[in-house]
């Protein structure tokens, strides 16, 4: 049964206030490739269960990414992946692949796998199921891509640009921006991971590259920029419900 939001509060309160340590928070890191568990990268829902203690937050983080899914994708599966693990903390990350036109097929895709209202309808729905069982959401944007040589073989044409170096991006900002609208709307906490690699790329002589694997996919530098972006948003909304909380008032 879903979980009244005053009383999942209290209940989390009243944990914190008459045991040594408070039970574990929940958190379901929610997503696609970018998310999911990646051979032996420590990915950010593996370094946020690590890290998340030493600031005082006891977590068990699910990583519920799975590789090649869109919203739609994940409709299918947010009841098993995500509800039934009764979380009290939800990351959202998707855009990339609902984004995606497949032009290397034949015929070429002209169209985006997931449309771009779509696309926000889904969000809105995860949003909307998850404030009403009292669980908090972080909404992220997605990562910005960069060419390589086997992106540009299946992606060199309209309405990419391979000759521009951000021209795989000319969609996918488009779904940022949505996700950026969305978290304004339904006042849920946003977690800009876009504007952090655009940010780290400005700074003297780095490259957005310094952050991926293979243009699309974040290395252990990019996993460990967003867990760092992650966490204060976890103590913060920690602070508020004392969700998770030592009694030693570590931060």
């Amino acid at each position: 049964m879903p979980r009244p939001l005053i009383t999942s509060i209290w209940l989390l309160f009243a944990l914190a206030a008459s045991s040594p340590t408070a039970r574990p928070i929940v958190l379901v890191a929610f997503g696609d490739s970018t998310t999911a568990v990646r051979n032996n990268l420590e990915v950010y829902a593996t370094l946020l269960e690590k890290g998340l203690p030493t600031k005082g937050i006891q977590a068990k983080v699910f990583n519920a990414g799975v590789g090649g899914n869109s919203t739609h994708d994940a409709r299918l599966r947010f009841q098993t992946d995500v509800l039934t693990r009764n979380p009290d903390v939800v990351i959202l990350q998707f855009g990339i692949n609902d984004s995606a036109v497949d032009v290397w097929k034949q015929p070429p895709a002209d169209q985006p796998r997931v449309p771009l209202k779509q696309y926000e309808n889904n969000l809105r729905y995860f949003i909307t199921v998850l404030r009403k069982r009292g669980v908090n959401v972080l909404l992220m944007t997605p990562n910005p891509l960069r060419w390589t040589s086997p992106l540009k073989a299946l992606y060199d044409k309209a309405p990419y640009e391979p000759q521009n170096p951000d021209g795989m991006n000319q969609l996918l900002r488009l779904y940022t921006q949505t996700a950026r609208e969305i978290a304004r709307t339904e006042n849920v906490t946003l977690v800009d991971v876009a504007k952090a690699f655009e940010s780290y790329a400005h700074e003297g002589s780095q490259s957005m590259d310094d952050l991926l694997l293979d243009g699309m996919h974040p290395n252990q530098q990019g996993h460990r920029l967003i867990a760092d972006l992650l966490s204060p948003r976890i103590v913060e909304l920690s602070k508020k419900a004392s969700l998770g909380k030592t009694t030693t008032g570590k931060n």
